[in-house]
């Protein structure tokens, strides 16, 4: 039997990364069932004009999903503005594409802060909230590639995998507390991210919408795993029976083997050239500095 849709209207939704793509869509969705909304993004003044243009209360707000105090200063605002957090969507996500063993160790290290560090530092300060109240969603945007590993994304899969393993364990973990979890795993979405690159035969490529209209219902539903198609659903699950030489056999017929590694460097340069300026501000700044490197400082 069906769950009953639930309604939105009045809850307190955060999105990051909501400036552009997957996000903003998802932000305009819920809005249009009534939702107040947050958007954070690293590109504040571009946030901030997409909460402008969306309308309807919402408010766009700096954010960095890499450093945990901006992380807690973006959710304080939130809060302070909007309410209580019913909703954190952690959609911020990068997608570096290429030859494993050409990925440079800086580009690595920021897919694993943004995609990865980016979604626990939200999982933890959102529990902080949601768990004193007993409510909350933790809606956590992956990727097909969570399922299985493909050519030209390794370091991205094993993002994607840690968040479909994040989100598994959480579900688990938060049984019976009143918060639920969410993971959305679309395959490419017609977004800047994944520009160049061609989907594998017999799949459509979704927009964006596609995915904010499966978040809707996941959230109005209670829905644990999110399929963008549905349909990748029940292919995940049957290739997951199937002997590996045979299910590696239909990934070369579908020739998903190559999504990653033959993309079209032109309609693709423009996304690849915003991530070199990312990685190379993120590796300017350097590592944290330790405890004792802190100590040396404010002693001298």
């Amino acid at each position: 039997m069906a769950k009953a849709s639930r309604s939105l209207a009045g809850q307190v939704v955060a999105v990051t990364g909501g400036a552009r793509g997957i996000g903003r869509a998802t932000a305009a969705a819920l809005i249009g069932q009534g939702a107040h909304v947050a958007i954070g993004d690293i590109d504040a003044p571009l946030a901030q004009r997409v909460a402008g243009e969306l309308g309807a209360g919402s408010i766009g707000l700096p954010l960095d999903v890499t450093d945990r105090a901006s992380f807690d200063a973006f959710l304080v605002q939130v809060e302070a503005r909007l309410g209580a957090l019913d909703v954190l969507v952690n959609n911020a996500g990068i997608m570096p594409i290429g030859p494993f063993a050409d990925e440079t160790d800086a580009t690595a290290t920021r897919m694993i802060e943004i995609n990865l560090h980016g979604v626990i530092f939200g999982c933890k300060l959102a529990l902080e909230r949601f768990l004193p109240r007993g409510r909350g969603h933790l809606v956590n945007v992956a990727s097909i590639a969570g399922k299985a590993g493909v050519a030209g994304g390794a370091t991205y899969c094993a993002t994607k995998h840690a968040v479909v393993g994040l989100s598994e364990a959480l579900r688990q973990e938060l049984h019976s507390t009143g918060v639920e979890v969410s993971v959305v795993m679309p395959i490419g979405v017609n977004t800047e991210l994944y520009s160049g690159v061609a989907q594998p035969r017999g799949f459509k490529t979704p927009e964006p919408e596609d995915v904010a209209r499966a978040i809707v219902e996941a959230l109005q539903r209670g829905r644990f795993d999110v399929y963008v198609p549905k349909s990748m659903n029940a292919l995940i699950r049957s290739q997951s029976l199937l002997p590996r030489r045979v299910a590696e056999a239909v990934a070369r017929m579908l020739k998903s083997h190559e999504t990653l590694t033959r993309p079209d460097p032109v309609a693709r340069a423009a996304y690849e050239a915003r991530l070199a300026e990312t990685i190379k501000v993120a590796g300017a700044a350097g590592p944290p500095a330790t405890p004792a490197q802190e100590r040396a400082k404010q002693s001298v």
